[in-house]
């Protein structure tokens, strides 16, 4: 293949490593995404990435990048179907605070989710679980 016949695209986007919202540039080379520039005029980041911004794209192709739910089944974690994670998850949690009680079951949430999830978390945390045990991942 010649180098004539690379495709070259630069897309807008928003940077998904935290939740300041930075302008990015995705470089995307024949379908595949390849790296990271900074959006000069996007409003937030006035053209500037911090270093995390600029490694941003990496954990696409990463070969750890978990791309299905897993539950452990005798111990071992085994790829499922959403439906039965989300079962696993919703019994657990509901096992956890009808035993011991709400404040029993606490939430982390991540920088890496926008200020909407991250409400959501807190919310239902709050008006389903009835706890008040949030933390971010930024906060540390």
């Amino acid at each position: 293949m010649s180098e004539k016949d690379l495709s070259y695209e630069l897309i807008p986007s928003t940077c998904a490593y935290c939740g300041t919202g930075c302008g990015v540039l995705l470089e995307v080379m024949d379908g595949r995404l390849s790296g990271v520039l900074p959006q000069k005029d996007h409003p937030v980041s006035k053209g500037a990435l911090c270093l995390k911004g600029w490694s941003s794209h990496e954990f696409v192709y990463s070969p750890r990048r978990l791309d299905k739910p897993m539950i452990r089944k005798d111990g071992v974690p085994v790829e499922c179907e959403w439906e039965e994670a989300l079962k696993v998850v919703a019994e657990g949690l509901q096992k956890a605070r009808n035993e011991h009680g709400p404040d029993a079951v606490g939430f982390f949430t991540s920088a890496r989710c926008t200020n909407e999830e991250n409400y959501l978390l807190q919310k239902f945390a709050r008006a389903v679980i009835g706890t008040n045990n949030v933390d971010h991942c930024a906060r540390l």
